[in-house]
């Protein structure tokens, strides 16, 4: 077997909502997340980070279930999970504290918060979907810290 090209690193994370603006309300409003796009009844695209690339996509499972009419001009295929789903979110080390604080003073409750093996730190919470949400160590996946 031919060997795969390189991948350059994950661009979409999607969870699956049942509220567009309790999602809105959390990942803006609370995250600080840059709003993209909106459309009504369908998702809500949010950009994860300054400058960065990569993003946070929140659907509506039942309308993203729908096939695209024949001859749309973005045939994206039908998709949609049920249940509750997860995305972390890369933190700079230093901000994890200021995290924790801010969380705790908007009555945010924080389901867990604890160092992996490793000595990074992750902190999470839920959506208002109930999906997971991870506040990480940029360098979690980089090993020892």
């Amino acid at each position: 077997m031919a060997r795969a090209p390189e991948v350059c690193g994950v661009l979409e994370a999607a969870v699956y909502v049942t509220d567009l603006d309790a999602a809105q309300a959390f990942y803006e409003g609370l995250l600080g997340l840059e709003v993209i796009v909106r459309v009504e009844g369908r998702h809500a695209f949010f950009r994860a980070g300054p400058d960065s690339e990569s993003v946070v996509l929140c659907f509506i499972a039942e309308a993203t279930r729908v096939p695209p009419p024949p001859g749309a001009r973005l045939p994206v295929p039908p998709h949609g999970a049920e249940g509750q789903g997860h995305v972390a979110l890369a933190v700079a080390s230093e901000h994890l504290a200021g995290w924790a604080d801010y969380l705790k003073e908007n009555n945010v409750e924080i389901e867990a918060d604890f160092l992996w093996p490793t000595g990074r730190r992750s902190i999470y919470l839920r959506d208002p979907a109930g999906n997971s949400v991870e506040l990480a160590d940029r360098g979690l996946w980089r090993g020892e810290a």
